[in-house]
Formats: C-alpha cells, sequence, structure tokens
C-alpha cells in the first residue's frame, strides 16, 4: 500500500509540473551578463532579453541574469556563472570582450556566446552573434533619403565604436542611394545612456535643417525622440520596434533581431548543437530590417513602400553591395 501510495505520489507531482520542466534539456541553465543600461532601454538590452525568456519559456531552461552597472564588473559576472556550472553564458555587447576573452582561456570547456563582436571568432569555445547592421541602415537611409523634403538628415551615435559605424555608413549610402544631393550631419554622443546629450545634438541638427534623425546610441536615442516630438520632425529608432515609444514621429525602427540571435543560440545548446565561431544576421534572413511603420503607414507614398521591398530584394540577391565600416 504504501508503494502504491508513493507512486501515486511521484506521478500527481509530475503532472502537477509546467510541461517542459522536467526532461534532462530542459534543466540547462543559462546565465546572461545584459550590457551597460540594462534592461529597460526598450533597445538592445531589452531586444536579447525577449530572446532568452522566449527561449526559457518554450524549453523550460533556468535562466539568471545580471545588469552591470560599469564595463569593469562584467567579466567577474561571466565568471561567476562558468564556475557555478552554467551551461551557456551569453554576454551582450562589445564591451564585454576582453572579458569573456579571459574567461574562454581560463574555461576552455565553458559554452559562451558575445552579441556584436567577432573579436573572440577564433576561439573554440565562443559564439558571435553578429549583424549585417549596414544591411538594415541602408533600408533606414533610404527611407529617409526618399521622404525629406530638406535636403538635410540626420545620424546620432552612442559611442564611436565599429558596430555603431556600421550603422552609419549603411545609413549614408541609403540616403545617398534614394537622393544623391542629400546631406546627412553626424554627431556622436560618446555614451550610450545620456538622453540629455542625445536630444541636445537632434535639436542642433534640426536647427541645421535636418528633418529626419536616425539614432543608433541605445538610451541616449530616447533623447532623439524628445526632440522630435518637441520640434516636430522625424526620428528613426533601432533594435527593437520603437515606434510606439514617440507615435506619429518615429517613421519607422531599423529592427536588429538580438532576440532571434539569443533565441537560436540557446536553442542550439538544447538541442546539443552548439557551435562556435561567426553567426552572422542580414537581410536575407530576416535578422535586420525595417518595421511595418504602425503609426506611421499614412504618411509613407506606396510607391516608396514598394521601391525598399524592390531594394531589400536587390540587396538579398546581391544586386546592391552594401559596404560596411570594415570595408
Amino acid at each position: 500500500m504504501r508503494k502504491i501510495l508513493a507512486l501515486f505520489f511521484v506521478f500527481a507531482l509530475l503532472f502537477a509540473m509546467p510541461m517542459g520542466q522536467y526532461t534532462e534539456a530542459n534543466q540547462l541553465k543559462v546565465g546572461v551578463v545584459f550590457s551597460i543600461g540594462g534592461l529597460g532601454d526598450e533597445s538592445f538590452n531589452d531586444a536579447a532579453f525577449r530572446g532568452a525568456t522566449d527561449a526559457r519559456d518554450d524549453f523550460g531552461i533556468q535562466l539568471d541574469y545580471v545588469e552591470p552597472d560599469d564595463i569593469a564588473e562584467m567579466e567577474d559576472h561571466q565568471r561567476a556563472f562558468v564556475e557555478e556550472g552554467y551551461d551557456l553564458v551569453i554576454a551582450i555587447g562589445f564591451l564585454q570582450e576582453s572579458g569573456l576573452e579571459a574567461v574562454a582561456r581560463d574555461y576552455p570547456d565553458a559554452n559562451l556566446a558575445i552579441v556584436d563582436s567577432d573579436y573572440l571568432a577564433d576561439m573554440p569555445n565562443v559564439a558571435s552573434l553578429v549583424f549585417k547592421e549596414h544591411e538594415g541602415s541602408f533600408l533606414a537611409g533610404f527611407l529617409a533619403g526618399s521622404m525629406t523634403e530638406t535636403g538635410v538628415v540626420g545620424f546620432v551615435g552612442g559611442m564611436e565604436v565599429p558596430v555603431i559605424f556600421n550603422f552609419q555608413t549603411g545609413y549614408e549610402q541609403g540616403v545617398q542611394y534614394a537622393n544623391p544631393d542629400a546631406t546627412v550631419l553626424i554627431n556622436y554622443a560618446g555614451d550610450f545612456g545620456d538622453p540629455g546629450t542625445g536630444k541636445e545634438l537632434a535639436v542642433s541638427q534640426f536647427e541645421r535643417g535636418a528633418d529626419i534623425i536616425y539614432h543608433a546610441a541605445g538610451g541616449t536615442g530616447m533623447g532623439v525622440f524628445e526632440a522630435a516630438e518637441e520640434n516636430n520632425f522625424y526620428a528613426i529608432g533601432v533594435d527593437s520596434e520603437q515606434d510606439g515609444i514617440a507615435p506619429g514621429y518615429i517613421l519607422t525602427s531599423m529592427l536588429k533581431r538580438v532576440d532571434v540571435a539569443v533565441y537560436n543560440i540557446i536553442a542550439d545548446l538544447v538541442q546539443g548543437e552548439f557551435n562556435a565561431g561567426v553567426h552572422s544576421f542580414g537581410v536575407a534572413d530576416g535578422g535586420v530590417g525595417l518595421t511595418d511603420f504602425p503609426y506611421t503607414d499614412h504618411l509613407i507614398p506606396d510607391q516608396v513602400k514598394q521601391e525598399l521591398e524592390v531594394i531589400k530584394e536587390m540587396i538579398i540577391e546581391g544586386e546592391i553591395e552594401v559596404s560596411s565600416a570594415h570595408d
């Protein structure tokens, strides 16, 4: 009788557990170290978090994360996850390169991944999740070049680093493709978390004639949106769908599917197929692109929308070759 009751208790316990919580694969542990600024940026970090939580919900993994206050903390957090036996540690952002390099060398059996950097691509235990930001930014630039009424558009970057230069150069090429006579104003805030400076730079560009400003500046870009609302010009968001932050003032957002990259690398781990090396995401595989104009569809001529679709196909087919900042 005791054995029967014990078996009944075990089965009852199993059926009471959420599906996917008790298979071996679903017991995997994933740790995420976010970039400076942490969650709530409505951009880069939040996109990574969406991918990680979707993977948690789909695969039943244990997901834990930390939000460092400064760069000096990043390596300590990465190392702590590895030492605590996590099956995969994901570093969000190129600022974590040096720390992850040290961890990768000290723990050659650890599975590690980093978003926005291929600096560690040759290391046998690091997956580099990188994007063709220049391709998506070309589309954003084409839209800006097609829509500008002043012939002047702007770009506000965060820090002057290679990945942000990719956004800038793709944007400039797209603007020139649509409007060879247009001028592109360029400014950098030197920070990804300074909306005040972002606003000042955007206002300055507006005063110099810019009627559309694209930002690739993380939290600093919130200031660009504020400036757009107050001064009645258009902005273009980045990384996540930011259109709803200032409805009607954000023409579109250049989606950089960090969520897809993070989700996919966790899925690979769950399936026993984690692979180091470069994992690249561009227009062809939906890794970058524009939103569907949820608040501005009525503002954008059908001809421009059709041209955007044609240009997208031309990039995929190689008929338009968008140069990166590294070229």
